[in-house]
């Protein structure tokens, strides 16, 4: 029986999982260990295979208790496989070209060729396709990788002071250009160093330090230049959206931006709105401020296609819904999103983009037109599920906001005396009745974030709506647009 009971739990599909995502990281390691060693030897390639795989499952263990999406996303699996094996692939082929090149120079001591391998290449690409915490980690597992391949007690902590300095410099990067100030951190940084080296070599006013120097500075140069090459053609296959591709979007010359600008001015004034609110929120909750304002610009771009069906786009014309069934218009309304979806995937929108479009309304029901059609009096009673977006539910907490967002910037626009007290009891009003849909259910706020949002949406509302002093000669209430001073005598035209 006991036997039995321990079959089953290792066929369970959660330990068959795991047993995959070692042998994975086994074959890592083997390949690893190829780029570890200096000679051919059987006891070189085992012992540096199971360096690399102590190593590798430490840097495991670390994305599974701090980033375990990562681990159920194959494609960021193999991304990060890739920057491990390709940061130390890279090393080797400059080690081999810079060894070469001094010697090619008639230098004797070849060694100062290591302080021009560009090893934080590694660590800023994955800064900026991952997260700094991952990078940091990587840091530590690849310099010391570097350290056992290249027996040099002084390398690991230059590859890892380095590394680090080109993780910090792409922090929250929004321009290409930042690239270029990173390099020059890290030139910074390995310069700093290899002086500190030649010090405690007592090798300072030798003829080692300007060729050792120069290489330092090389390896920064390099860094810089292979990541501005490298990091479009990750994002492009991978798939991954950095804060620089996110900028990008924010471009009004975008071809989305400019149709919602022109065939819908008044849904692109209301994502404008939303995204401010969703970004003044975002870092109190704990998520990109960008990437929340980027989703919020691009979240009614379904919008686009039909507007003069969305009473904000209207400016005064009849309501085309008059003359339409309630079913019918609800039926237009939920389309939106089903519009929006697919011109994201037309206009190649990132995914993270795409989920937000689908889950902006989750399966709330359109209660206007529901209540409209209940109120017909017909024999059958409306189905509330012909009323109800197809979700799903916000699955994150970017989603939540722009959700939240959405719907207390649309009420925002019936209050008639908009006092802070009065726009602090709507957006109450309204993400309560989110939270007690269930809508919140599958992302990851809590009742305190839920707390701060209300707090950070008053504020910016009260900001937005707030009043101003009426202009003297000027009556805006009549429709004059300018009211004249009396006993002005006007000149006469000839």
């Amino acid at each position: 029986m006991k036997t039995e009971i321990s079959i089953q739990k290792l066929s369970t599909p959660t330990v068959r999982t795991n047993l995959l995502k070692l042998s994975y990281l086994f074959g890592i390691a083997v390949i690893t260990s190829l780029f570890l060693l200096q000679e051919l030897s059987l006891n070189k390639f085992l012992s540096g295979t199971l360096i690399s795989f102590v190593l590798l499952f430490m840097l495991y263990r670390d994305i599974m208790r701090y980033k375990p999406a990562y681990l159920n996303n194959y494609s960021m699996l193999l991304l990060l496989s890739l920057m491990i094996i390709g940061t130390l692939m890279a090393g080797r082929i400059f080690s081999y070209f810079l060894i070469n090149l001094m010697k090619g120079l008639g230098t004797a001591d070849t060694g100062i060729a290591i302080y021009g391998i560009p090893i934080a290449t590694g660590a800023m690409l994955v800064a900026l396709l991952f997260d700094f915490h991952t990078a940091i980690t990587f840091s530590f597992t690849v310099s010391l990788l570097t350290g056992y391949w290249l027996d040099e007690s002084f390398f690991p902590i230059y590859t890892f002071v380095g590394s680090l300095t080109a993780a910090f410099s792409v922090i929250r990067c929004k321009k290409r250009s930042a690239l270029l100030r990173g390099g020059l951190y890290v030139i910074l940084a390995n310069t700093c160093l290899v002086i500190i080296f030649l010090i405690s070599k007592g090798e300072l006013f030798t003829e080692k330090a300007p060729a050792a120097i120069v290489f330092a500075v090389f390896s920064g140069i390099t860094v810089a230049a292979t990541v501005a090459l490298t990091l479009p053609l990750f994002e492009y296959l991978f798939k991954v959206t950095t804060d620089i591709s996110l900028l990008e979007l924010l471009d009004l010359n975008q071809p989305l931006m400019k149709m919602l600008m022109i065939n819908a001015p008044g849904t692109y004034h209301h994502s404008v709105i939303v995204g401010s609110l969703v970004e003044s929120a975002a870092e109190t909750v704990g998520v990109n401020p960008l990437l929340a304002r980027v989703s919020s610009y691009y979240h009614d771009i379904g919008k686009a296609k039909m507007p003069e069906y969305f009473v904000e786009n209207q400016s005064g014309a009849p309501n085309k819904h008059d003359k339409l069934t309630p079913h019918m218009s609800s039926m237009i309304i939920i389309n939106h999103v089903k519009e929006g979806v697919e011109l994201a995937n037309q206009y190649k929108l990132p995914q993270p983009l795409i989920d937000i479009i689908k889950q902006h309304h989750g399966t709330a029901v359109l209660t206007y037109f529901f209540q409209k059609a209940k109120d017909m009096g017909h024999d059958t009673a409306p189905g509330e599920e012909d009323y109800r977006y197809p979700g799903p539910r916000p699955q994150t907490r970017v989603a939540a906001l722009v959700m939240m967002a959405d719907a207390v910037e649309a009420a925002s626009k019936v209050l008639n005396d908009p006092t802070p007290a009065r726009i602090a009891a709507l957006v109450e009003k309204i993400i309560n009745h989110i939270f007690l849909e269930g809508q919140l259910d599958e992302c990851e706020l809590t009742l305190k974030d839920i707390s701060e949002i209300k707090k950070r949406f008053i504020y910016i509302l009260t900001g937005i709506m707030h009043k101003r002093i009426d202009y003297p000669g000027f009556d805006f209430g009549n429709g004059n647009s300018h009211k004249e001073p009396a006993k002005i005598d006007r000149p006469k035209l000839a």
